[in-house]
């Protein structure tokens, strides 16, 4: 029957109509109470989520309190307990007495809203309910006390497995559960013989934290039916998160329980296989504890479920390098996932037989995926990995990753790695070489780098700069005062950032050039460098940056400014009538934390700028006072962009509540 009679006769019209009502027009209650009998479910659907946005939720909670007691409204009914369950903490009341209502339907309807509306408030009325002399509404307070929560519901859930009725037995298994309180293991074991209860004892006997536990669990995995096998298996996955349980004694006992049965990795993969989330939880564990090196693959693809992810990585950890071989021989068939949780994994699975399959690897994997296959190459031990490493330096998107490899192959193939370093240095191969020799090398590399840092082209004497410092800060020193009369751009903030980084007492006349120089290149990275080695001498020269013409400059200023508190209200008001909105915000952010920032954030509310106004707005949110709440107000309802008003409706919010 269709209770709308002014909306056309079309659902998709009807419930285009709902979405679009005005909620404070005149009588849109009755209009939102008939939607919830209309005979399609998406205009109910539409009817239950107007009337949870309404104002006076009191008043919407008893009106749909009663559609509750409308016998033969089945549609109806259910959309307004929808509709309840949304309204939060007003429909407590109403619902609350309804648990006292003639009719048990009503008083079961009661019971299920409470548990999904969840509030503790509710849990005493709910023991109290438990009495009742309806078996169904005894179930529904059951339900829902495993939802309430609350220690007075833990001991009443308890309290009813010992209950002659099997569904309360059943609802109280599944409530403790939810509560994550468990009986102890006596209590629970016997109802693992029952076939109506085997699931969720199963379930709530994976959250006792005892190895005994395990090993009733393990019984289940050699059980001939699917589902028992498979609530082991997810009582096996919850223990797995349990921390004052140590892994590597579950893991014998699954693995001793798993020997027993021949068909053991058969069963693993079925259940790999599964949409349980649990389960496949509780097979990643069994897997790793057997060491089932034919599952590799099969484990790796379970990585397509986010939340099983460093569950994957632990597994196929545990399955060594002769796990890591049946993965590389299957990257190619792989899906995306599960080959990168696979490349994550073989930085920790191979030796020295894997670098040709990883070298193969580079060759059509994805950009990335390959600094995955690059640190496993530094991982193998191998001299064969070192010149396919070396090579790798001269890509500017792997030379990073290729570096570290090297520094960790240099560890067990030094020498190696170090002669084909120079070989490349000396056939001019690429200046990351350099990079890379300063960070393996150390201090034998000085004499090169001293050597390089004279070298005829730029890019290698900015290189040798970069990375003398790291080897020995008086070398660092050394070549890096020299480079900052280089007429090259690229050496001469090569000896910037060097500087920079080694600080020390002479850096702030060292950077007294930089932030002069010709390039804004170059008086930028000086600017920050000023902030990285605290030259507090040369404040003066930044300050007057901040109101530079190139906003790159202007910002790093005042970012710099800040990080050595000085960005006082001067600079905050310079940087405020910047012309470019980057700078505006990067005052606003240093001055967050202070009155004149807020200060400065009122004035901004109005800036032309919709960036800079939200930017405003979550200053005030963040550091204002009640005094700004007014001021917010105001320019909320002036406000026209969409991103901007969100930070102003955020911004009021925090601002009323204090």
């Amino acid at each position: 029957m269709n209770h709308l009679p002014e909306f056309p006769a079309e659902e998709e019209v009807r419930y285009r109509a709902l979405q679009n009502l005005d909620l404070l027009g005149e009588g849109i209650l009755d209009v939102l109470v008939a939607g919830l009998h209309d005979e399609s479910w998406r205009v109910r659907h539409a009817a239950a989520e107007g009337l949870q946005r309404l104002p006076r939720r009191s008043e919407v909670a008893a009106r749909l309190v009663a559609v509750l007691g409308e016998r033969g409204e089945t549609g109806a009914r259910n959309a307004a307990a929808e509709a309840l369950a949304g309204l939060g903490g007003s429909a407590l009341p109403p619902l609350l007495a309804l648990l006292g209502h003639v009719d048990p339907d009503q008083r079961k309807f009661a019971a299920d809203i409470l548990g999904q509306l969840g509030l503790r408030a509710a849990e005493g009325p709910l023991v109290l309910a438990l009495e009742d002399p309806d078996l169904n509404v005894r179930v529904s307070v059951a339900e829902a006390l495993g939802h309430v929560g609350g220690e007075e519901a833990a001991r009443e859930l308890e309290a009813l497995l010992g209950d002659p009725e099997p569904l309360l037995r059943l609802a109280a298994l599944e409530g403790l559960t939810l509560l994550r309180s468990p009986p102890p293991l006596g209590v629970v074991a016997p109802f693992l013989d029952d076939s109506r209860l085997r699931r969720s004892a199963f379930r709530l006997l994976g959250l006792i934290p005892q190895v005994a536990a395990t090993e009733r669990i393990c019984r289940g995995l050699a059980s001939p039916s699917r589902s028992v096998r498979e609530a082991a298996l997810a009582a096996l996955g919850t223990q797995a998160t349990l921390v004052s349980l140590r892994r590597g004694e579950v893991e014998s006992v699954v693995r001793a329980a798993l020997r027993q049965l021949p068909d053991a990795p058969q069963r693993l993969e079925e259940a790999l296989e599964g949409e349980d989330v649990s389960v496949r939880a509780g097979a990643l564990l069994a897997v790793a504890a057997l060491g089932e090196v034919s599952l590799a693959v099969r484990v790796a693809e379970t990585a397509r479920e986010d939340r099983l992810l460093r569950e994957v990585l632990a597994t196929l950890g545990r399955l060594g390098t002769e796990g890591g071989r049946v993965l590389l021989a299957s990257m190619a068939d792989l899906s995306l996932p599960a080959r990168s949780a696979a490349a994550e994994a073989l930085v920790d699975l191979v030796d020295a037989s894997s670098v040709t399959s990883l070298c193969v690897l580079l060759e059509w994997a994805e950009d990335d995926l390959r600094a995955g296959v690059v640190r496993a190459l530094g991982r193998t031990r191998s001299p064969e990995a070192a010149r396919p490493l070396v090579d790798l330096l001269g890509e500017p998107s792997m030379a990073g990753a290729a570096t570290r490899a090297l520094a960790v192959l240099a560890g067990s193939r030094r020498d190696e790695v170090l002669a084909l370093l120079e070989e490349a240095i000396v056939a001019r191969a690429t200046p990351a070489a350099v990079m890379a020799l300063g960070r393996v090398g150390g201090a034998p590399a000085l004499p090169m780098l001293r050597r390089l840092a004279r070298d005829a082209d730029p890019a290698w004497r900015a290189a040798a700069v970069e990375v003398a410092g790291e080897v020995d800060g008086e070398v660092g020193r050394e070549v890096a005062r020299a480079a900052l009369a280089d007429e090259a751009v690229a050496v001469r903030v090569a000896g910037v950032r060097a500087t920079g980084r080694l600080g020390g007492t002479e850096a702030g006349a060292l950077l007294r050039s930089a932030l002069q120089d010709e390039d804004l290149t170059v008086r930028r990275v000086a600017v920050e460098a000023v902030g990285a080695s605290r030259a507090s001498d040369r404040v003066a020269e930044v300050e007057r940056l901040v109101t530079h013409p190139d906003g790159g400059l202007a910002v790093a200023a005042v970012r710099t400014l800040s990080r050595l508190g000085r960005a006082g209200p001067r600079v905050l008001r310079d940087a405020a009538g910047h012309p470019d909105a980057e700078v505006v915000k990067a005052a606003l952010l240093a001055g967050a934390l202070t009155q004149e920032g807020v200060t400065l954030a009122m004035s901004l509310l109005e800036h032309s700028h919709w960036d800079v106004r939200a930017a405003a707005a979550r200053v005030l949110g963040d550091s204002g006072g009640a005094e700004c709440l007014e001021g917010a107000r105001r320019a909320l309802e002036a406000e026209s962009d969409a991103l901007a008003r969100e930070a102003l409706t955020d911004a009021v919010a925090r601002l009323s509540r204090r």
